[in-house]
Parts: C-alpha cells; structure tokens; sequence
C-alpha cells in the first residue's frame, strides 16, 4: 500500500517559530536596504548642487574649498590607477596562494596551518598598522635600498608614490582574495579532477585547463571584493602615496597622487567654513561611490560573460 502523498510545505499549518524566524529576517533586511537608501539619498540631495562636468573634468586650484574652482580629476585619476595597480598584485599572488591551499597543501600540516593563521591574523589587522607597514618596509627599507642601488641622486624610490600605496593595499587586501578564490575552488566537482587525471592530464594541467576556469567567476568575485574594500581606503595611503595638493597628474608609477578617500577626509577636517564646503565634501563622496560602483560593474560585467562563455562551453 503507497503512502499518502505529503503535503507541501505552505499548506501544512503555520509554524509559529518558522514564522518568527521569517519575520525577523524580513525586518533586518528591510531595515539594512532602508538605511542604505537613507544614506545614498542623503549624499545624493547633499552633493548634487556642487557636481558637475567641470567638477569631474578639471585639475582644481590650490584651494580647493572653493565651491567655484573645487574638482576632482586628480582624485579619480589616483584612486583608479591605486585601485587598478593593486588588482595587477593581489590577483596573481591571492589566487596562487589559494590554489596551493586547496590543490597542494595537506590539510593537518603544520605549514599549513602556520599559513592559515596567518591569513586570519592578516585579515584582522587594522588598516592604520597596514600605512605604518608601507612606510617602512616599501618605502624606508625597500625603496631606499633601490635608491642606493642605482645611485639615484635623489629619493626616487624610496619616497610615497603610487607603486607602494598599491602594494600596501594588496597586502591588506590579500587575505579576501585567496578566501574567495578558496571557495571557488572547492565548489569545482570532484569529478571533473578525477576525469581530467584518468585521462592522461597531469595535476598541473587539470588546474590550469580544468579547474580554474570554472572557477574563474568565483576568483572575479574575490576580485570585486578587493576593489571595493580598497577603493574606499584612506588610512593604508596616508604614509605611503596620498598627497594634499598636486597640479599635475601621476605619470609614474613612483610619483605622488591625490585621492577621493583622502580628499574627503581633508575637506571634512581642514575646510576654512564647514557649511560653504559641504555640497564640495558631498559631492566628493558622491564622485568617490560612482567610482566604486563602476569598477565593481565592469568587474561584474566580466564575470557574467565569463560565466556564458563556460555554459556555452559544456
């Protein structure tokens, strides 16, 4: 005799604790979507008074607290090519770590774990200590040493430049990448390691040709993270690039460069009048999420393609 079919979930009476439990996460997500919006619509009303064209096209003047002359082309300009260079570092150096993790290393070693606690210990420090770990160990010790090396006349390397801020910033950015590219990484079946082995492939090449471009969407996602986390940074620049006021823009990857975080910081702390520069603060931070949110869309673009092409694949 066949049993009676069961019910559907919905039409089994109401569990009261399910039902808290459902209202409960309604609620938080309700309250988390409201104060995002509360907070992009006030830096919305607040900065659209002082953007512009001209506010995001032009080199500004040297005061720039000047509601007339305030622009910000430096300041993107540095924050993307920041933002860009520390992608270049962190990418290769998150997603090799990653693979030897996952592909390599045995799990109840030692080593192993001595490198994991690492990365937890890396992910915890505070972004000020990364700042003070740039100043002396790119500048101070590497880039004074390349000085003295090439018999450069004057501080070359060993000054805050773009190269070391960047650097500063993959390192804080490390321990998100080889997380994620961690995650993709075991969400790769099984089988198709093992197929790719009994059919002649060596380990090498089953990571390369099989696993890590399925895995690709995933490691773009670490990716996304790291840029927006970084993006955002002012306390790993302070030391280490950031500069108050340049008229020209960066050439060199050893050239000084201005910054949408660390612009934002002195408009707010060292304006002459704080309410003739606030639409200028606002309208910096409104400039500083646009920024943000584009990179992470091209990185998200990519990615969704990156996925058709894979479907389409098999």
């Amino acid at each position: 005799m066949k049993a009676a079919p069961r019910a559907p979930f919905h039409s089994q009476g109401k569990d009261p604790v399910a039902l808290l439990g459902v209202s409960v996460t309604g609620f938080a997500t309700a309250l988390i979507l409201v104060i995002l919006a509360v907070i992009l619509g006030s830096v919305v009303l607040q900065g659209l008074p002082a953007f512009s064209w001209r506010f995001v096209s032009t080199v500004p003047k040297k005061d720039f607290f000047d509601i007339e002359s305030a622009a910000v082309l430096p300041m993107i300009v540095g924050t993307t090519i920041r933002v860009l260079v520390m992608t270049v570092f962190v990418m290769p150096i998150g997603v090799i770590t990653a693979v030897y993790l996952t592909e390599y290393a045995r799990a109840g070693s030692p080593y192993t774990r001595i490198v994991r606690a690492a990365i937890n210990n890396l992910a915890g420090v505070p972004s000020i200590v990364f700042g003070l770990f740039g100043l002396g160990f790119f500048i101070n010790f590497i880039g004074k040493n390349l000085d003295e090396f090439m018999g450069a006349e004057g501080p070359n390397f060993g000054q805050p430049a773009v190269i070391w801020a960047s650097l500063t910033l993959a390192v804080m950015t490390l321990p998100v990448v080889i997380v994620a590219t961690e995650e993709a990484l075991k969400a790769i079946a099984p089988g198709l390691r093992e197929a790719s082995l009994a059919l002649g492939a060596t380990k090498l090449q089953t990571i390369l040709r099989i696993v890590l471009p399925n895995a690709l969407p995933g490691i773009l996602t670490g990716g996304i993270l790291a840029i927006s986390r970084a993006a955002g940074e002012v306390a790993p620049i302070l030391f280490t690039g950031a500069a108050y006021f340049m008229a020209d823009l960066p050439k060199r990857l050893t050239d000084q460069f201005m910054d949408l975080g660390y612009h934002t910081y002195v408009l707010a702390t060292q304006s002459p009048n704080i309410e003739k520069t606030t639409p200028i603060l606002y309208a910096t931070v409104l400039v500083l999420l646009l920024l943000t949110f584009s990179l992470n869309a091209v990185a998200i673009i990519v990615r969704a393609r990156m996925r058709q092409a894979l479907r389409a694949g098999h």
